[in-house]
């Protein structure tokens, strides 16, 4: 399987817990490399296969690599993305488009790009594979801070949609994750009792619970779930 993004974090869990399952891993970073190492070696079992690359503009060497390390790739998870703020009262214009292109290449286009070569892979190799997609709950909720975030969130579960009823015919399932707050370094200075309070559990996920559920979608049990956006937010925000 191939995890983008799987440095630290959310994409870290879903790593290790498909290696506990006896897969095989290509663990991708895009700048995190010594952070992907530490992924690597944390992996148990063996063939595990560290590949860089940036999505946005490397796509065909990040798939092409992980395919040659594992031979084939049975399960996609594109975590990869970037959440800069941009808040339109205190943004400058410059700004605004820049932190809107970077968001959408990494976001947006570098998940489409990936997820088209993998699902011509799986495709030519006659795989019936899983695509899942981490999207957010704030495609949902809205990012007034982070607007290019959720709206490439809502795009990316729009794709994953689209591509499970394409894809379809050839057996691949396609579905999506939209966590909300996540204990990982990323957000850590974001999660304040505020914020643990928007769930009635009073506090945020770990990130194996996200990876548990990427875990039931990439499942052969999970292909009547294709298409399907799953919350996994602890009801902190219900729609």
């Amino acid at each position: 399987m191939l995890v983008t993004g799987a440095s630290r974090g959310i994409g870290r869990a879903i790593a290790l817990m498909f290696a506990e399952m006896g897969d095989r891993v290509a663990v991708h970073y895009s700048s995190r490399r010594e952070e992907a190492e530490k992924t690597l070696a944390g992996l148990p079992g063996e063939g595990h296969v560290l590949v860089g690359g940036d999505v946005a503009r490397e796509a065909e060497a990040i798939v092409g690599a992980a395919v040659e390390g594992l031979g084939t790739v049975h399960v996609l998870v594109n975590n990869a993305a970037v959440n800069l703020p941009s808040p339109v009262a205190s943004t400058d214009y410059e700004e605004w488009q820049r932190v809107w292109r970077e968001t959408v290449d990494v976001n947006l286009v570098g998940t489409a790009n990936v997820s088209y070569l993998v699902a011509r892979h799986m495709i030519e190799r006659g795989v019936a594979g899983r695509i899942v997609n981490v999207g957010s709950r704030g495609a949902f909720r809205g990012e007034p801070d982070h607007p290019a975030y959720g709206a490439t969130k809502a795009a990316v579960h729009a794709l994953g949609q689209s591509l499970a009823a394409g894809l379809a015919p050839h057996g691949i399932g396609v579905a999506s994750v939209a966590p909300g707050f996540v204990a990982t370094e990323r957000v850590a200075e974001r999660v304040d009792d505020a914020v643990r309070a928007q769930s009635p559990f009073g506090r945020v996920a770990e990130p194996a619970e996200i990876a548990a559920a990427v875990r039931y979608l990439a499942s052969a049990e999970a292909q009547w779930s294709s298409g399907a956006v799953l919350d996994v937010n602890g009801a902190s925000y219900l729609h």
